[in-house]
């Protein structure tokens, strides 16, 4: 390597995300910035990372910068990579326990603070209009859903029981060619100590099925307090890691609640 190359470290962990455990929940990686740096290196710094989301996080005037990006795209709204930047900052000493920590995000201002032994996160809701399930969605999901419905991000499909939600084995091809960000399947718990549960695919932004999704819950909480008449919840995302997400209706707004534990401490010094 040329003497010349100025090589400065940067401050890389791994947090596993609405878990209390590690290697469970959904794994996200926080790099914190000691400036801002252009959309290109931190796409290539996300790819190499190979994980849902890396999150990128820089002090500003009134809080901090944060940006997301999947192996492929830089994302509007990621929840468990909020929750796992949040941690980072009160767990490495960079933001006092007591304080709020404060995000300016491509979806406007995002607050977290520390309530309970877990991470709350105030975000904007996202609610579904119902829309007709299109023909190309049906064959990549092969279920024959009871609601289908569209938010600001996602499409968002109801099935029966949680039988046939934790049975689905989407075409990843098929459903990676369908112009949206990716779906969301849910249905009633079976188990009393949860209200509903999810999954979440989204092969187009590079995660075939993500381990557990906060930004789904902005439609997810609005959708089921409505059904199930409660505004506040608790949700289990049903994919092969799972996660615990508790909800809370405010308005426009939702809070999501998790617990987060890093897993490795690292240098990026590319």
């Amino acid at each position: 390597m040329p003497d010349d190359v100025d090589m400065v470290p940067i401050r890389l962990l791994q947090v596993d995300a609405f878990a209390d455990r590690p290697f469970t929940g959904n794994p996200a990686a926080v790099c914190l910035l000691n400036e801002a740096r252009d959309a290109a290196w931190m796409q290539a710094v996300a790819a190499e990372m190979n994980l849902s989301e890396t999150a990128f996080v820089v002090a500003g005037e009134d809080g901090f910068e944060l940006r997301w990006f999947t192996p492929q795209v830089e994302v509007d709204l990621c929840g468990h990579a909020t929750l796992a930047s949040a941690h980072v900052l009160w767990s490495t000493g960079l933001v006092d326990g007591n304080e709020t920590v404060r995000f300016h995000t491509r979806s406007g201002l995002l607050a977290c603070s520390y309530r309970a032994g877990r991470i709350e996160m105030d975000f904007p809701a996202t609610p579904v209009k119902e829309i007709a399930l299109s023909d190309d969605l049906a064959r990549a999901l092969g279920v024959e859903p009871e609601f289908v419905g569209q938010s600001k991000f996602d499409r968002l499909l109801a099935v029966a029981s949680e039988e046939v939600l934790r049975a689905i084995k989407p075409d990843m091809t098929l459903l990676g060619e369908i112009p949206m960000r990716g779906v969301i399947v849910t249905s009633i718990s079976s188990d009393p100590q949860f209200d509903f549960l999810s999954r979440y695919f989204a092969p187009a932004a590079g995660v075939d099925e993500d381990p557990v999704t906060g930004s789904a819950h902005c439609a997810l909480g609005p959708y089921w307090g409505e059904r199930l008449g409660k505004t506040e919840m608790k949700a289990f995302q049903a994919s092969s890691r799972g996660g615990v997400v508790r909800v809370r209706l405010n308005d426009d707004r939702v809070v999501l609640g998790g617990q987060a534990i890093t897993v490795f401490d690292g240098v990026l010094v590319g």
